[in-house]
């Protein structure tokens, strides 16, 4: 993964397990680093060896999301926040999959990407809390 694309708690796959990063650092020959953490390991990783969490129907709902629509095109879910839905498009094309937020489609295909735009989104930082991302204070 680019280290650009990283912030502190987004939520990452390494080795088939979930981790939360805790450090982005570069080393000495400036390869980016990041340390991650889960329940079990708190290691250090290069940035190339961790993957992005795709979103799924239970990442949504991990993420606070409820499905609200369901149909043999399309299902949606939504957030308790009116303004942020996210689609999930059931044709080939995936035309109109993502994230809506006030109507405007934003891409977001993974779970980092989503931490990230909510964290610009409220200006605090998100977290998993007991199945639910809620904003810390």
């Amino acid at each position: 993964m680019n280290a650009a694309d990283l912030k502190i708690k987004n939520l990452v796959e390494y080795k088939n397990q979930i981790y939360t990063i805790t450090e982005i650092f570069q080393s000495i020959e400036q390869a980016y680093f990041v340390k991650i953490e889960n329940d079990i390991h708190s290691i250090s990783v290069p940035t190339d060896s961790i993957k992005p969490i795709k979103i799924t129907e239970e990442w949504l709902e991990k993420l606070g999301f409820s499905k609200t629509y369901s149909s043999d095109q399309s299902i949606r879910y939504e957030r308790p926040e009116a303004f942020i839905k996210y689609d999930i498009d059931l044709s080939s094309r995936k035309i109109l999959e993502g994230l809506k937020i006030y109507g405007n489609a934003i891409k977001c295909k993974y779970i980092h990407e989503f931490q990230n735009i909510l964290s610009c989104l409220f200006g605090k930082e998100p977290a998993l809390h007991f199945g639910y991302l809620k904003t810390e204070s």
